[in-house]
């Protein structure tokens, strides 16, 4: 039985990735990647020449399993940071251990902990609720945020950031929001701010970049 290996990717800049990861990349015998053409471009910086497979929430996994059990090693990447964390990375990694596989993971970026760290705020205890959902259970997801007396942080992109702010401060009232888009890429920017001037500020222009918002509790 071969090796699963779980390895962080860059959310941004290329340069943040570790040795281990770019060691672990050129070793297995196939990464098994969400978008091949997001993956290559990390790949060709620095030259691995592993072959890729396709793998997102529509995609089988047989194909990955069966490689695994005729005691191939397999890398799992995703687009961007840590797999399993926002996307399907996780139902590959539970198929994987009951199939009896070895799943090692090879730590790195996250935008959920970049964010953090760089926010200026008590992250001792937070409450992650990645992508909130679009339309049902939307409302009862905030009417429970709002007895929460600690951070939240919530993914979002940029077409939908509005809506959602909207829906801060409507379901939350006006709190303050520690803003984080693009980061570690050219344009990064980190922004606090009550969620009104928020929406002012990106009302004016079209949002860019993907989104993590941190929510801080009432005080």
């Amino acid at each position: 039985m071969g090796t699963l290996y779980v390895v962080a990717t860059p959310i941004g800049n290329l340069e943040d990735i570790t040795l281990r990861a770019v060691r672990m990349l050129k070793e297995v015998s196939a990464i098994a990647c969400e978008d091949s053409r997001v993956t290559r471009t990390l790949l060709n910086k620095y030259e691995v020449k592993t072959p890729v497979i396709t793998y997102h929430q529509h995609s089988p996994s047989g194909e990955i399993l069966k490689r695994l059990k005729h005691g191939e090693d397999i890398a799992l990447v995703t687009d961007a940071g840590t797999p399993g964390i926002q996307d399907p990375g996780g139902k590959l990694v539970h198929e994987a251990i009951e199939a009896g596989a070895t799943v090692v993971p090879i730590p790195g970026v996250s935008a959920l902990t970049t964010a953090l760290s760089a926010a200026g705020i008590n992250a001792d205890a937070f409450y992650f609720l990645g992508f909130l959902p679009k339309k049902q259970g939307r409302q009862t997801l905030f009417s429970e945020m709002a007895g929460l007396d600690i951070p939240m942080v919530i993914y979002e992109s940029p077409m939908r950031v509005i809506k959602t702010l909207k829906d801060i401060e409507q379901y939350l009232g006006n709190r303050q929001i520690v803003v984080a888009r693009e980061l570690t890429k050219k344009f990064e920017e980190i922004r606090k701010g009550g969620v009104m001037e928020l929406i002012d500020r990106f009302g004016k222009q079209k949002p860019k970049g993907e989104f993590v918002l941190i929510i801080m509790p009432t005080i």
